[in-house]
């Protein structure tokens, strides 16, 4: 094993038959954190974007007199976007906020057999959002709907991030209760990741 968070290494060549289900659940750990890990990054740009359509808006505002009609709802678009489709991202790298009264006083096998028990809410909640998800995207979709602002751009792309960016985060959840079942079960398709220092946790 590393010291990195260690699914089975993809360049074993010999494996016995009552291994390959946890060669098979480590690749899949291992596919949806890389696909959110890229996805996160690329998403981040869109930051960038957001600030230079905020200066334009500024510079034209004030500098110009001549303020535009589609900075300042591009701008909430791309931040839809960016909200939605980062979820799977922070997951990943564990960046959401958690409530640590009793959660970091458990010993890892406690912890993670209490995450395995609280997954249920989470996958309640994230389960409905991408069920209603669907359904508001393909609503939108059929229509090609429009904002009906001045500027009118479509939103359908917008509300079709909602079920892409709801999925991820569900398949980061999954891939986060396998690794609470290896650490409460001791089980080996996964070493968990040593924490670097005291201040990266909550």
């Amino acid at each position: 094993g590393s010291s990195t968070p260690a699914f089975l290494s993809p360049n074993q060549t010999s494996i016995p038959w009552e291994n390959a289900m946890s060669v098979m659940i480590a690749a899949f750990m291992r596919g949806v954190t890389r696909l959110n890990d890229l996805i996160g990054r690329w998403v981040a740009l869109l930051i960038f974007a957001m600030f230079v359509f905020l200066l334009l808006e500024v510079g034209f505002r004030y500098l110009l007199n001549s303020p535009t009609v589609w900075t300042n709802e591009l701008t909430q678009m791309l931040f839809g976007i960016y909200a939605i489709m980062s979820g799977g991202y922070i997951m990943a790298h564990r960046g959401h906020v958690n409530v640590d009264l009793l959660h970091s006083h458990l010993k890892p096998r406690k912890r993670a057999a209490l995450d395995i028990v609280t997954s249920v809410v989470f996958f309640i909640f994230t389960l409905a959002l991408l069920w209603f998800g669907i359904d508001m995207a393909q609503e939108s979709m059929s229509s090609w709907e429009t904002s009906y602002s001045a500027w009118n751009p479509p939103i359908w792309p917008v509300k079709l991030a909602i079920p892409i960016g709801t999925g991820l985060l569900v398949l980061q959840g999954l891939v986060k209760l396998l690794e609470d079942i290896a650490v409460a079960f001791n089980l080996d398709y996964y070493t968990p990741q040593e924490p670097k220092s005291e201040g990266d946790q909550l």
